[in-house]
């Protein structure tokens, strides 16, 4: 299990952030304090948008991550990323 914090939810500017407190990562990379994550969405000017995804890692001490772990990570988000974004396309109407 995971236990997380919203951090924001800013509907004018398209922005969700969240912090992994608790579990998940955490459990299994023991120098982990946190990961933090911000998403948002940036408007195009001919339509549709991009989502930029950011994410911060807050490590004990002075751990070190390695780069295996940080592009198993990356790899992870940005499937997250295109599954939202597959969603969406496919139901226009949501929400």
């Amino acid at each position: 299990s995971v236990k997380h914090q919203v951090n924001v939810i800013d509907v004018d500017n398209y922005v969700y952030q969240y912090s992994i407190i608790e579990g998940g990562v955490l459990s299994e990379q023991l120098e982990l304090e946190k990961v933090s994550y911000e998403y948002k969405l940036v408007p195009k000017p001919d339509g549709g948008g991009i989502i930029k995804a950011t994410r911060k890692y807050y490590t004990k001490g002075d751990a070190q991550l390695t780069q295996d772990f940080l592009k198993a990570n990356q790899d992870i988000s940005a499937a997250f990323v295109k599954a939202i974004e597959d969603y969406l396309l496919a139901n226009p109407h949501y929400n």
